[in-house]
């Protein structure tokens, strides 16, 4: 379909629209945009008994595939973008972790060609600059200040496509470089930090909009000192990161982000690494060795959490049939949210005419059966 005008009617599916779920709903392929009528000459696809969602958004992953965004050549990368879109996300960004300056910089510069080709929506720079005291699966040695002039200097390696920093705002430089940030346009993120309440609500005054990974790898709520999360949590100018695995939450944890945040301040993530479709084995995390068994990944050394296996068509899954999640709130989550940080909100991230033909289509029981991206099905789904 993609190159081509033709039209096509998603036609009989449940198709959640910005507006709501509409019962036996129609979905217009012109191209790769969604249109707002079709020709009497368009084809149709019989979808009855489907979901029709927009296509996932996924604004923090690491790999997938076996091939790791932050060591792998263009082509392995390319392997890990197909990964992802086998399980429904259409967009993502790229995300590294903690190396070398001067390897990230180098690193910067191979992404950001797949940026510009259209394969990713750019480049997230999770480390070097976090906290040693909540540093996860980063090599502790390779961890430095964000001193803006640092932060500089990727952000020039990355040519424009850097979307998002995280960063351990307390630490010395990191205020100064939320406001760097915020002054380019990229999104500073509050993340890998062991920062106080008071510390928190500083950063996002500067300008910081983004809770990384919220709970995790930073310090836990206390009634006394309750630290970033309820910073984070409190105020409408932050969208906080959930990774809805079943490992790195607990199901109270979710419910009490959604509660306070509301779905409108949510975005699923998956934090995924090289594993994520691939399997069980021992991979290479930056400089770290991780071990990955019945899906959860954990340093070899320490045992730390090191990101996930998780693919948004599994949290989109869990979040609905686990947690009970509204679907429009999952879809809000997982698609339109993402899509607006991003800057990108007037092409994807909903179903809407003019848009990309971006969408997934799930089963009855929220199992992934089709994705389109672009007008092109990735994975075309059975017909009724």
């Amino acid at each position: 379909m993609a190159g081509s005008e033709a039209s096509t009617v998603l036609a009989g599916a449940r198709v959640v629209l910005p507006t709501g779920t509409v019962e036996g709903g129609r979905v217009i392929v012109e191209g790769s945009r969604i249109a707002g009528s079709a020709p009497e000459s368009a084809a149709v696809f019989d979808l009855a008994g489907y979901w029709v969602v927009p296509g996932f958004v996924d604004m923090h992953v690491h790999g997938g595939g076996g091939a790791s965004f932050t060591s792998g050549t263009p082509e392995e990368v390319l392997k890990g973008i197909a990964t992802h879109r086998q399980h429904g996300t259409t967009t993502m960004v790229a995300s590294t972790v903690t190396g070398e300056m001067d390897f990230l910089a180098e690193r910067a510069a191979l992404l950001s060609e797949l940026v510009e080709q259209a394969d990713l929506a750019g480049i997230h720079f999770e480390g070097p600059f976090i906290s040693p005291c909540r540093k996860g699966a980063h090599s502790e040695a390779l961890l430095r200040d964000p001193d803006p002039a640092d932060v500089r200097k990727l952000m020039d390696a990355a040519r424009g496509t850097a979307r998002m920093f995280t960063l351990a705002t307390e630490m010395k430089g990191g205020i100064d470089s939320v406001r760097l940030l915020a002054e380019n346009g990229v999104i500073a993120a509050i993340g890998h930090t062991d920062a106080t309440y008071e510390q928190t609500v500083e950063a996002i005054d500067a300008g910081a909009s983004v809770a990384t990974h919220l709970f995790n790898a930073m310090p836990p709520f206390g009634h006394r000192d309750p630290g970033p999360i309820a910073a984070l949590l409190e105020d409408e100018r932050v969208t906080v990161e959930l990774i809805n695995d079943g490992t790195h939450l607990h199901p109270a944890a979710l419910e009490l982000a959604y509660r306070a945040a509301g779905s409108a301040r949510v975005a699923l993530i998956t934090d995924a690494m090289d594993a994520a479709g691939f399997g069980d084995g021992v991979y290479l995390l930056g400089p770290l060795e991780v071990q990955v068994k019945e899906g959860v990944a954990r340093l070899v050394e320490g045992g730390s959490i090191a990101g996930s296996t998780l693919t948004l068509d599994t949290a989109f899954r869990r979040s609905v049939t686990v947690d009970g999640l509204p679907v429009d709130d999952v879809v809000r989550s997982i698609s339109a949210n993402p899509a607006r940080l991003l800057g990108l909100y007037d092409r994807i991230g909903s179903l809407e005419p003019g848009k990309d033909a971006d969408l997934v289509v799930l089963d009855a029981d929220f199992a992934l059966a089709g994705v389109m991206r672009k007008g092109a099905w990735v994975i075309e789904p059975k017909q009724n």
